[in-house]
C-alpha cells in the first residue's frame, strides 16, 4: 500500500514536470508563431477532457457537441460559448471515432 502511495505521487510529480515543461514550449510556440502551440493546445484540451471523465483522445468540444445533440445541457451551453469564438464550432469538431457517440 505504501509503495503504491509512492509510486502514485512520483509519477504525479513527473507528470507536474511534464506539464510546465509542455506550457513552456507552448508559449515560446506562440510567441514563435509555430504550429506546435495549436498541437500543445489540442493535448491540453484532450487532458481536461480526461480530467472531466471523458475519453483521452477526444476533445471537449467534440464532447461537448455530442451532449448537445442529446440536448444535455451542459453541451449546449458549453457550445454556445465556443461558437462566440468561432461559429459551429462544437458540430465541427465531432471526433465520430472518439469517445462515446451517446456522450
Amino acid at each position: 500500500m505504501v509503495k503504491r502511495i509512492a509510486l502514485g505521487l512520483a509519477l504525479f510529480l513527473l507528470c507536474a514536470l511534464v506539464a510546465l515543461v509542455g506550457l513552456s514550449w507552448m508559449l515560446l510556440a506562440v510567441l514563435g508563431n509555430s504550429d506546435r502551440a495549436w498541437r500543445l493546445g489540442v493535448s491540453f484540451d484532450q487532458l481536461a477532457n480526461t480530467a472531466f471523465g471523458g475519453s483521452e483522445d477526444e476533445t471537449i468540444s467534440s464532447r461537448a457537441g455530442k451532449a448537445a445533440r442529446k440536448g444535455r445541457r451542459w453541451g449546449c451551453v458549453l457550445c454556445k460559448l465556443l461558437d462566440w469564438f468561432e461559429p459551429n464550432h462544437c458540430e465541427s469538431n465531432i471526433e465520430a471515432d472518439e469517445g462515446k457517440m451517446s456522450a
